[in-house]
């Protein structure tokens, strides 16, 4: 039994002692951390753009005027049906073609995250504000204050603790998504990865392994503390209201 289990057991120290190989090889580790900060960078700049666009679009879709609301409603429902990765191309290979023009790949990114953002905001900011109780509202007109007034001093300050959690979420999922980006030739970290694997491909069969557990590792080390971070938020929403 001990001589069974003995082999398996080098074998495994071997394979693992290859992936770190693979991983910290020349400047295969300063690559992939390269390659993660372009990923959260073009993240931040889409939630930079979308947040405060989405908050608008939220709160214009609250307004008594239905052709409005038909084509933000439109305008969201868009970004919902059609895959991420069929925005991108239409936006980096399709669009700059039909126009002739030349845009990058971060470029083409950001804008296309930041307008999924800002569709996805508007719904959250939507919901977060027509949640607020309509006995908060009349005594807010009943004081005589405008539209505007209302929006600023009565709804915003009482859904601003619905919003944050559902955004925060949002921005995980960006995150998360960027990983498409290799399709349109961004030097993330999933496309660096790539780049490692291939040139191992020969040396190390298992590269492939180790470097998607890698990126995984570093994806959960940006994701879960954001998530967790919504969780607590969410988790004392909803005390506050109870109480």
């Amino acid at each position: 039994m001990v001589h069974s289990v003995l082999p398996e057991a080098m074998s495994l120290a071997s394979t693992a002692q290859a992936g770190f190989t693979v991983i910290f090889t020349g400047d295969n580790f300063t690559r992939l951390l390269v390659g993660l900060w372009t990923s959260i960078s073009i993240a931040g700049l889409a939630l930079i753009i979308g947040i405060p666009l989405g908050v608008i679009l939220g709160a214009l879709r609250t307004l008594p005027n239905p052709v409005l609301r038909v084509v933000l409603r439109i305008y969201l429902e868009c970004f919902r049906i059609l895959p991420t990765l069929v925005v991108l191309f239409l936006a980096y290979y399709i669009l700059p073609a039909e126009f002739n023009v030349q845009v990058s790949g971060p470029t083409v990114a950001v804008v296309a995250f930041g307008l999924w953002v800002s569709a996805e905001i508007s719904d959250i900011v939507r919901g977060a504000l027509v949640s607020v109780s309509d006995h908060q509202v009349d005594a807010g007109k009943a004081l005589g204050m405008s539209g505007l007034q209302l929006l600023r001093y009565v709804r915003l300050p009482q859904s601003i603790n619905l919003m944050i959690p559902a955004t925060i979420n949002l921005a995980t999922r960006v995150i998360k998504t960027t990983s498409l980006l290799l399709l349109i030739s961004v030097i993330d970290v999933v496309t660096v990865g790539q780049q490692i694997m291939e040139s191992n491909r020969m040396s190390h069969p298992d590269a492939a392994f180790w470097v998607y557990g890698f990126i995984f590792l570093l994806y959960f080390i940006v994701c879960w503390p954001l998530s967790k971070l919504a969780q607590m938020l969410e988790h004392r929403a909803k005390e506050r209201n109870n109480g």
